[in-house]
């Protein structure tokens, strides 16, 4: 029986024995979970061990690679620019950006790199390897690209060019990489563990990632899908890598646990503050629910809808009963979610990858036991 370490408010049980049990049937190597409600942390554990050798355990203090649930953070962040009034989100990219403006991009708003409907899922240059870690040539390369489909007319997922497109915006406005603006305008107040660019004194802390059975791979047959994943074109094992730890790809390479996201999007659930900081206005949240996209996604080949930065409650697949959630996930399994109807906000990380890309039930299953705990 695997030893489940950390603190769960009794009224959340429901979440431990979910926890506890997907140890037992032997779904987990390593993971932890956490909650807050009504901006208070109610859930806080962890339990199981940081390698695939079962010979470290996974610690209070553990972080891993989460993938795309990274992409909550660089959301979070280009949010908060515009609850400032820095960043219009219906702007023109070029108004931050000129060279952003050819090939067709002229009319591409800030809201569909949100959105995932800019029309530049992937790269036509093969990207792969240290070339992704270049980040003006990667930025480069996306000014110069023409879009894939008519921009904001439906979404197919950015996997990995997202955080790039994202995060050149925050550069022009603010001067900082956007791992830097994250780190002292968001981490940083909240006390919370989460990086985008890890600093090598933290190796010692990050858990080892175990591939799944099946990895995602283009099928070159020349579909959207297909362009997407084959560039950028990433490798599991580079994430054991310092030069992968050390780039900023605010798509993907975030490192952090599940106590640490949620430190930082219990913002979004509860009105802009979270533990004593306030980090934006009340309404500033709100913006995530302004709806972009409805429809199949044209990478994912599943229908999502997109609000501002995460993904919306979609009828096809309901996560809970409230109507104003948003979440989004990590390859292999991390979860982000985000209720502001209950003041719920919950994050699941783990080690043991599974083999889809969207819809780990371990991590909906946590999402499940809150909402018994709140019924």
């Amino acid at each position: 029986m695997t030893e489940i370490h950390g603190t769960c408010d009794d009224r959340f049980a429901p979440v431990k024995a979910m926890f506890e049990s997907n140890f037992a049937s032997g779904k987990e190597v390593g993971a932890s979970v956490a909650a807050s409600y009504q901006g208070e942390m109610v859930v806080d554990l962890w339990g199981g061990h940081a390698d695939a050798a079962k010979t470290k355990p996974w610690e209070e203090d553990t972080i891993i690679n989460v993938w795309s649930s990274t992409k909550t953070m660089a959301a979070m962040s280009m949010l908060l620019l515009a609850d400032r009034g820095d960043v219009d989100l219906h702007a023109p990219v070029a108004r931050y950006w000129p060279e952003f403006a050819q090939n067709g991009k002229e009319g591409v708003e800030v809201r569909h790199f949100l959105s995932h409907s800019a029309g530049l899922s992937g790269m036509d240059d093969l990207v792969e390897g240290a070339a992704l870690y270049d980040w003006d040539r990667v930025v480069g390369a996306l000014a110069q690209q023409t879009p894939w489909w008519e921009p904001g007319s439906k979404s197919g997922y950015h996997a990995i060019t997202q955080g790039h497109l994202i995060g050149e915006v925050i550069r022009r406005v603010t001067g900082q990489t956007a791992g830097e603006f994250f780190r002292s305008e968001i981490a940083g107040p909240l006390d919370a563990d989460f990086h985008i660019g890890t600093d090598a004194t933290l190796d010692d802390r990050i858990a080892e990632l175990i591939p799944p059975t099946t990895l995602v791979e283009s099928n070159d047959d020349g579909s959207i899908a297909s362009r997407t994943f084959r560039s950028p074109k990433i490798d599991i094992a580079e994430t054991t890598m310092r030069g992968w730890r050390d780039a900023e790809i605010p798509a993907a390479n975030g490192h952090g646990n599940a106590r640490s996201i949620v430190r930082i999007q219990t913002a979004m659930a509860n009105d802009g503050s979270a533990f004593g900081k306030r980090i934006m206005s009340e309404k500033g949240p709100e913006r995530i629910f302004e709806e972009q996209t409805n429809g199949m996604d044209l990478v994912l080949g599943m229908p999502i809808r997109f609000g501002m930065g995460y993904g919306l409650k979609n009828d096809m697949m309901p996560l809970g009963p409230s109507q104003n959630y948003c979440f989004w996930g990590g390859y292999g399994g991390s979860l982000v979610f985000v209720d502001r109807d209950t003041g719920l906000c919950l994050s699941y990380v783990m080690n043991r990858m599974d083999s889809a890309l969207m819809g780990d039930m371990r991590g909906i299953s946590m999402v499940f036991a809150a909402y018994q705990a709140l019924a």
